[in-house]
């Protein structure tokens, strides 16, 4: 088997990238392609723009970013310049993505690359980058086009994830846990996950039939109850976005999920395992709800950008998502901290503040956002996930007559 240059294998990385292409996206002969890249993680980028070549795309368009080169803007950058976002090449995204071009990430960046930078200056920087982002993240949370997220194993990211080991072997390690993540470390990964799609799509079949009016969370810390909105829809895996491609948006992915109603959330919540937010770990977060808003928000860790955060606008206090994983996940199992949303959000039940997903109701494609709101759906710059299930988290469903009906018992699908 041949290697990539630290000992990550160029089979099982080949892998990941033709799943990007094939499963991730179903990238269709002639469309286009915007890619964004963390230029740590260009192994896995030119074998993804290959493999979309060879399925036929008609331009593969690389935008990258560079830790160090982040870095430099916080050291250096003038202090007027941390309210400014190039909001003129995310319009020109939203642009390409009303043309139809299909969009892809290449995450691998340090979770902890600001943590010692002013978290001022970061919550500055996060806002008017999440407000510029606003026209090309509608076109992705509405679902216009098919798009997908994969992740690349860079040092730095590795290094965090398994501290005590020396580079090389902790980027294998971190490699390694991708791929199995990533259902790429079998002969056949395509159908590995035409298998994993399906069963996704029993759980939100069984869900969605039961049309619950609320979920009700329990366990240490956790007394929640997450009103439902109307019209739900429950999503998982696989999912046909409305340019008719049907795509699976994270690889990997093991979560259901569906919209709240915002104005119908109440109680405690505590986090389960850290969030890494935009270079900053949040930790220990535990939070109160009335009537939808959190009204009390505490963290052991990164408090003060947890608060910054729920300040971005009038939305980013209320829930955009609520999504149940198995306590027995891959992810889970693998019993490592992985520092990033993409894959620790695939480990245990979360919810996510901000910006809902329209395609989460019935005939959502056809919902105005004045329709969406009515029902429920919440609006906002930020959409952020945060773990609160474990293996002591118990889920039950209700009905609007007040049935309950056990959907999780100690993690694990009733």
């Amino acid at each position: 088997m041949t290697t990539h240059s630290r000992g990550v294998s160029a089979t099982k990385l080949d892998r990941l990238a033709e799943v990007a292409i094939k499963v991730g996206l179903q990238l269709q002969p002639g469309q286009d392609l915007v890619l964004t890249s963390s230029t740590a993680a260009l192994p896995l980028t030119r074998r993804i723009v290959e493999h979309a070549y060879k399925a036929g795309a008609g331009l593969v368009t690389p935008i990258f970013n560079d830790d160090e080169i982040t870095l430099a803007r916080f050291r250096y950058g003038a202090d007027a310049g941390f309210d400014r976002a190039a909001g003129w090449m995310y319009e020109g995204m939203a642009k390409a993505f009303s043309n139809n071009a299909a969009r892809l990430a290449v995450r691998g960046e340090d979770p902890s690359l600001l943590s010692a930078q002013d978290p001022a200056k970061v919550a500055r920087a996060n806002k008017a980058n999440s407000m510029a982002y606003q026209p090309a993240l509608e076109k992705i949370t509405g679902f216009d086009i098919n798009w997908n997220i994969v992740a690349y194993p860079d040092l730095a990211w590795a290094k965090q994830v398994f501290p005590g080991d020396a580079d090389d072997v902790a980027v294998v390690k971190l490699a390694d846990a991708i791929f199995s993540a990533s259902r790429v470390d079998v002969e056949d990964p395509i159908a590995n996950w035409t298998a994993h799609n399906a069963a996704l799509r029993g759980r939100t079949k069984w869900l969605n039939e039961h049309n619950f009016h609320d979920l009700h969370f329990s366990g240490p810390g956790t007394d929640l109850t997450v009103g439902l909105a109307d019209g739900h829809e429950w999503m998982g895996g696989a999912s046909t976005a409305k340019n008719g491609v049907t795509c699976n948006p994270n690889i990997p992915t093991e979560e259901v999920f569906t919209t709240p109603h915002a104005r119908r959330v109440s109680g405690r919540v505590s986090s389960t395992k850290p969030l890494s937010y935009q270079g900053t770990l949040i930790d220990d977060i535990s939070v109160r709800f009335e009537e939808g808003r959190i009204v009390e928000a505490k963290a052991s860790k990164g408090e003060d950008v947890l608060k910054k955060v729920l300040d971005t606008d009038e939305g980013s206090r209320r829930l955009g998502e609520v999504a149940l994983v198995p306590h027995s996940s891959p992810i889970s199992a693998s019993g490592l901290l992985f520092f990033n949303t993409l894959f620790d959000e695939n480990a245990a039940c979360h919810i996510a503040l901000g910006q809902c997903y329209s395609k989460c109701f019935v005939d959502g494609a056809s919902l105005s956002q004045d329709e969406i709101a009515q029902r429920g759906g919440n609006k906002s710059f930020i959409h952020i996930d945060w773990m609160i299930g474990s293996d002591k988290i118990d889920i039950d469903g209700v009905h609007k007559d007040g049935r309950k009906v056990p959907v999780m018992r100690k993690g694990e699908w009733a």
